[in-house]
């Protein structure tokens, strides 16, 4: 029999333990969409748990020592993303180390222009297509996890980079299902990013982070970050990118998130969020 259909059985048999107890309460205290999804979806949530962890090594690096906390907050994050989807759980990545909080990386580091310079350079997370591994910053995770209203998510911004990567390209299209869908997305993806990168240059404000301007790698995982963290308000703001985005992940966030909803004359005078003081992933 092939290797696929034994590791599909593996899968179903991992799904269908019940989770051990305290992770509900973790998820709960630590994720607060937990308890708001319904519960057929917490019980597929925890089911993708129990397989993500049976089949990535986590390690706790700087000194860290792994806790069923940090690997369930970790994991959970990361499975919100596979919801309503045929998965193959990330399957370039084989491990998820974890920093207590920001770690430095020496080698060269862009300045501007045409201008490198040697040195430490800080960052709260990182992955690579070719690394097959991830690397957090627990304190960011964690935080990004208990405020699922700020629009900064370290882990989901990170999975969203392995999502992008399973194609074997790192352009910011992950694999959808067919022509049309992915006519959609490169016409509505484009126009986003055009759209984003003026928002910057003129300081106006935006529900997407102006990091994602950098590349559309970057900016796919940015817009992963605001249609789970402020659903309604790109929903509102940028309609064809949250429908585009729906369609991929099979999900509304706005059905179980507890954003408000968005204010009927939001100011347009404050300067865009600034969110990022270090540097996030290196796709």
């Amino acid at each position: 029999m092939p290797i696929a259909f034994f590791k599909r059985r593996r899968r179903d048999a991992l799904r269908a333990e019940p989770a051990p107890a305290e992770w509900g309460g973790i998820l709960e205290r630590n994720m607060p969409v937990f308890a708001r999804l319904s519960a057929e979806d917490r019980a597929e949530l925890l089911g993708h748990v129990q397989v993500f962890l049976a089949e990535k090594n986590l390690e706790g690096c700087g000194g860290l020592e792994l806790t069923d906390e940090i690997r369930v907050t970790i994991a959970a994050q990361a499975c919100l993303l596979l919801l309503h989807r045929d998965t193959d759980y990330y399957p370039r990545l084989r491990s998820v180390l974890v920093y207590p909080s920001t770690y430095f990386v020496p080698g060269e580091h862009h300045v501007g222009g045409d201008v490198w310079a040697e040195g430490e350079e800080a960052y709260l997370g990182h992955t690579q297509q070719q690394l097959g591994a991830l690397v957090l910053a627990w304190d960011a995770a964690r935080g990004g996890a208990t405020n699922p209203l700020d629009g900064d998510n370290l882990v989901l911004h990170e999975f969203a980079h392995q999502l992008d990567f399973e194609d074997g390209a790192t352009d910011g299209t992950p694999p959808l299902a067919g022509r049309e869908e992915y006519a959609t997305w490169e016409r509505v993806m484009e126009a986003e990013m055009r759209a984003l990168r003026d928002a910057e240059r003129r300081g106006r404000p935006t529900v997407l982070d102006t990091y994602g301007a950098e590349n559309p790698a970057e900016f796919f995982a940015v817009a992963t970050e605001a249609f789970f963290e402020r659903p309604r308000e790109l929903r509102e703001n940028h309609p064809e990118l949250f429908a585009a985005l729906r369609a991929f992940f099979r999900q509304d966030p706005t059905t179980y998130h507890p954003e408000p909803p968005p204010a009927a004359d939001p100011p347009r005078d404050e300067p865009p969020p600034r969110r990022r003081t270090t540097r996030r992933s290196a796709p």
